[in-house]
């Protein structure tokens, strides 16, 4: 098939064949849908391709019952957006942060070496190429602004995940090449239960293949949109969740950047997985100045272009957790008055929402990055154990079997 019947695949997709690339085979059988955790398979994880070569450019009120609120609160987001139910407001950028980028070709090396010991190179399983024939493509799993995911298998293995597929030009055209080349090779280096699985690229003469986790439950924001808000148990056990994988990335220098709900998808027990790393920075020294990430999470720090460092994740963590409760973000209103209400910390807790649940809010939303509450804290909130502490003994031995075999991946 050629590549533009690929982007028409939402509606004939069977196979997809590479051009210009050699032995590859059409594909033309479907998925059969299996359960990843039944699968004794071990994971792809070689990143033995030819590496990837781009182009780099220069570059309301606290008495509204909760019904009234998510109305409001709907109603008004339609205004700001021009659109009922359209995602959060992007910061424009005129260019990427470039400190780390090279002067001429960008290149992802097939396996990182990096200076620091805090995250261990990727280790390769196996030295043959990747190529597209290796995989049996499914059905599209979503659709973002330079590409589309698609669910795939691999042939020999039958193992299941998910292969996004990039096109070059629009990735120079949109100036996110450094944004790409950081998402690899960050995100190979990481394993936790909670964070989006990377296990290796490919590329031909025009698009960029990542073969990523599959994640069976799909994306957290439609889930969220559908219910309007969470329950406290339900996002209690997704906020002990991300202050996990944020606790981890940490630990390894890795800071996030952009935290939100369209960036967290939900695995096939329910677990929630961290992904896109495209803003995320390796920073175990010097602290960053660059303006990034969705403006409703931005921190007051980098507003008012201050350096920060590894707590903006924690306001991000406080805006996360008032959207799953309430429903809309804590600053949401027109993009002027959104930076306003942000840098003089300006907002209201709905009095639906538990004092408990407040406090932590509170402790989390602080305008001093230092008074912010630790991760290890977050986790021991009172609020966290009274809804986590019911996790059943099942629940526990599995995501502690999972650590350990994570864990495994480093020795």
């Amino acid at each position: 098939m050629s590549i533009r019947q690929i982007e028409k695949v939402e509606s004939q997709l069977r196979g997809l064949t590479v051009s210009g690339s050699e032995n590859v085979d059409p594909m033309h059988s479907t998925i059969k849908m299996i359960n990843p955790s039944k699968s004794t398979i071990k994971p792809i994880s070689s990143l033995s391709g030819k590496p990837l070569a781009l182009q780099p450019s220069i570059s309301q009120s606290q008495n509204l019952s909760k019904h009234a609120y998510l109305k409001l609160a709907v109603h008004n987001q339609a205004a700001n957006s021009g659109a009922p139910g359209s995602p959060t407001k992007k910061v424009n950028r005129n260019e990427t942060e470039r400190d780390d980028a090279p002067k001429n070709s960008l290149q992802v090396a097939p396996r990182r070496s990096d200076p620091s010991n805090n995250i261990p190179a990727q280790i390769s399983l196996s030295s043959k190429a990747l190529h597209l024939g290796m995989f049996e493509i499914g059905r599209p799993l979503g659709k973002g602004k330079f590409g589309r995911v698609y669910l795939a298998k691999e042939r020999k293995t039958g193992f299941l995940c998910a292969l996004k597929v990039l096109h070059k030009s629009e990735l120079q055209e949109g100036r996110v090449e450094v944004q790409l080349r950081r998402e690899v090779e960050i995100q190979s280096n990481l394993r936790h239960p909670n964070i989006l699985r990377f296990f290796g690229h490919f590329h031909d003469s025009k698009r960029v293949f990542l073969i990523i986790e599959y994640a069976a439950q799909g994306e957290l924001y439609k889930m969220l949109r559908k219910a309007g808000s969470f329950s406290e148990p339900r996002a209690a056990s997704y906020i002990a969740q991300m202050a996990s994988a944020l606790s981890y990335l940490h630990k390894k220098h890795v800071i996030h950047r952009d935290i939100k709900p369209e960036n967290i998808l939900v695995g096939s027990h329910g677990e929630i997985k961290l992904s896109d790393f495209g803003w995320s920075v390796h920073a175990p020294t010097n602290r960053r100045t660059t303006l990034c990430g969705t403006l409703d999470y931005l921190p007051p720090e980098m507003l008012r272009e201050e350096p920060h460092g590894e707590k903006v994740d924690l306001w991000s963590l406080g805006v996360l957790m008032y959207e799953f409760l309430v429903g809309a973000a804590p600053f949401e209103d027109a993009p002027r008055e959104t930076q306003s209400r942000i840098v003089r910390l300006r907002y209201q807790v709905p009095d639906f929402v538990s004092p408990e649940a407040k406090d932590l809010i509170t402790r989390l939303l602080r305008l001093d990055p230092e008074k912010r509450l630790p991760l290890d804290q977050v986790a021991e909130h009172p609020w966290i154990v009274k809804h986590c502490k019911s996790q059943t003994a099942r629940e526990r031995n599995r995501n502690s079997q999972q650590r350990e075999m994570e864990s495994y991946d480093y020795e």
